[in-house]
C-alpha cells in the first residue's frame, strides 16, 4: 500500500513510526512531516486543510490509504473531499468531527444519548457567562466551545480566575474558538484517556492511557498540549472500561448514526473516574498527543491493520493483541512554552539513543538545518521507552532524556507519578 498521513507533529511520528513496522506498507508519505519523520519516511509540502490540494496530492502519488492526524483537517472536512474523490480514509466526517470541534455539540449529542458528564451551560456573550459563575461558584470548568490546540480549557478554582477566562476568550485570546464559551460544573476524580476504534456501527477499544496536561511538576501551572503520558492507565481497569462503552461511548456512536453523521476513526475519550464510575470529560476526533505516542509503542504494525479495517468498516471481526507491558513518554518543551519560547536551538545526543521497539525519540516540532537538528516548536521531542512494568519503562525514558543535548530545553521528572505512587520520579 502507498500511505499518506497528514501532520507533522509527534503524534504522525509515531503514527509513521508504527507504519513503517507493517509490511503491508510499500511507500509512506508524511505531509508535512518533521525532521524526525524525514529519517523513516519522505516528506511533502502541502496544506493539509484544503481537501481539494489533498486529493490532487494523493491522486498524483497514486495514494491508497490516507490517515488524518490533527483535528484541524477533520474539522475542515478534508475527509469528506478525500472520499468523495475514492479514497481510502482513516479520519471522520466533518459533521462527526464536531465532537472535538464543539464542544457545546458534545454535550447536546451526551445528552440526548444519556452519557454520563458534567453539567454545563453554553454562552455567546460575557455577561451571562460572568452572572453564570457567580451563582455557581468555584471550582469552575471554563472551555472556549471551538478548537484551542488543547489549550482552550481552564480549571478555575477561584471565581476571579474563572471570571477572567471568560474575559481572555471572549476577547479573542483563542480566536474564533472563543466566540462561544461553555461552562461546566467541576469534575472531582482521577482523569484517563480511552481510544476506541468506529468504523460507523462498530466499535474497538484499543488502549488507555494517562497524560500530564500542566506545565510543571505535582502537576502545577497553566495547561500545555501535553508534558509526558503513559500506557496503560491503571484508574481505567477492565469494569471502568466495560461501563465507559456501555454508558458513554457505544450511546454516543449510536446517536451519532441516527443523526446521520456516522463516526468513522479514533474516538478519544477524556473521562473523570470517582469511585469507580466514569464521565466524560470531552471527546477528541484523533489520536491524543502525547497519548498517540505511547499507545503506537505498544500497537506497533499492528496498528495500520486496525486503522484500515475501520476505515473498510471492518471492526466487527478485528481484535488487538496487547502484549503485558507499558510505555512512557517526557516530553521536551522549548523553555518558556507554553508562553514565548525561542527557535533555532541545535540539539545534540540524539544519534547517540538507541531506536528499536523500546526506545525511539518522536519529533514534534524539529526542522534539518546543515545536517543538525534545531527546534522549532513549543513542544520538541516526545523521549519515548516501553518496559515489563511502569516503573522499568520510565527509567529507560528518563535515561534517554539525559542523553539530549539542549540547553533550551526543559521537561518534568515526574511523569507517570499517579501511577508509580512512591517512586522517586
Amino acid at each position: 500500500m502507498n500511505i499518506l498521513i497528514l501532520g507533522g507533529g509527534g503524534r504522525e511520528h509515531s503514527l509513521a513510526w508504527a507504519v513503517m513496522q507493517n509490511p503491508k506498507c510499500d511507500k509512506l508519505i508524511v505531509a508535512p512531516g518533521n525532521a524526525g519523520i524525514a529519517m523513516i519516511a519522505d516528506c511533502a509540502t502541502l496544506d493539509i486543510e484544503d481537501g481539494g490540494a489533498v486529493a490532487n496530492f494523493a491522486e498524483e502519488n497514486a495514494i491508497d490509504f490516507v490517515i488524518i492526524g490533527p483535528e484541524a483537517p477533520l474539522a475542515a472536512g478534508v475527509a469528506d473531499r478525500l472520499r468523495d474523490a475514492g479514497f481510502l480514509v482513516f479520519g471522520p466526517s466533518a459533521a462527526a468531527a464536531q465532537l472535538e470541534a464543539s464542544k457545546a455539540f458534545t454535550k447536546e449529542i451526551c445528552d440526548a444519548a444519556g452519557a454520563p458528564t458534567a453539567a454545563w451551560a453554553r454562552f455567546t456573550s460575557p455577561e451571562p457567562a460572568r452572572a453564570y459563575i457567580r451563582e455557581h461558584g468555584a471550582p469552575i470548568v471554563v472551555k472556549a466551545d471551538g478548537l484551542a490546540a488543547g489549550k482552550g480549557v481552564v480549571v478555575a478554582m477561584d471565581e476571579a480566575t474563572a471570571l477572567a477566562a471568560v474575559d481572555d476568550m471572549f476577547g479573542g485570546a483563542f480566536g474564533g474558538a472563543g466566540a462561544e464559551v461553555v461552562i461546566e460544573e467541576f469534575m472531582d476524580g482521577e482523569e484517563a484517556s480511552f481510544f476506541v476504534l468506529c468504523d460507523g456501527a462498530n466499535v474497538l477499544p484499543i488502549g488507555t492511557a494517562q497524560d500530564h496536561k500542566r506545565v510543571g511538576e505535582g502537576d502545577t501551572g497553566p495547561n500545555t498540549g501535553g508534558m509526558g503520558a503513559y500506557s496503560p492507565a491503571p484508574v481505567l481497569t477492565p469494569e471502568v472500561a466495560a461501563r465507559a462503552m456501555d454508558e458513554i461511548i457505544r450511546p454516543t456512536v449510536a446517536e451519532m448514526a441516527r443523526r446521520g453523521m456516522p463516526y468513522q476513526g479514533v474516538l478519544y475519550a477524556g473521562l473523570m473516574i470517582a469511585d469507580g464510575a466514569p464521565r466524560l470529560v470531552e471527546y477528541n476526533a484523533r489520536f491524543g498527543d502525547p497519548e498517540c505516542q505511547v499507545l503506537m509503542m505498544r500497537l506497533g504494525a499492528q496498528a495500520l491493520d486496525l486503522m484500515q479495517a475501520a476505515a473498510e468498516g471492518r471492526l466487527e471481526d478485528a481484535r488487538v493483541n496487547w502484549a503485558g507491558d507499558h510505555a512512557l513518554t517526557v516530553v521536551m518543551a522549548a523553555r518558556g512554552y507554553p508562553g514565548s519560547y525561542a527557535k533555532g536551538d541545535v540539539i545534540g545526543g540524539l544519534d547517540d539513543l538507541p531506536e528499536d521497539s523500546g526506545h525511539m525519540v518522536f519529533h514534534a516540532g524539529t526542522t534539518e538545518r546543515d545536517g543538525k537538528i534545531t527546534a522549532s516548536g513549543g513542544r520538541v521531542l516526545n523521549v519515548t521507552a516501553r518496559g515489563a512494568t511502569l516503573e522499568d519503562a520510565c527509567a529507560r525514558a528518563y535515561a534517554m532524556v539525559d542523553g539530549v543535548d539542549w540547553p533550551g530545553g526543559f521537561y518534568r521528572r515526574d511523569i507517570g507519578w499517579r501511577a508509580l505512587k512512591g517512586s522517586d520520579r
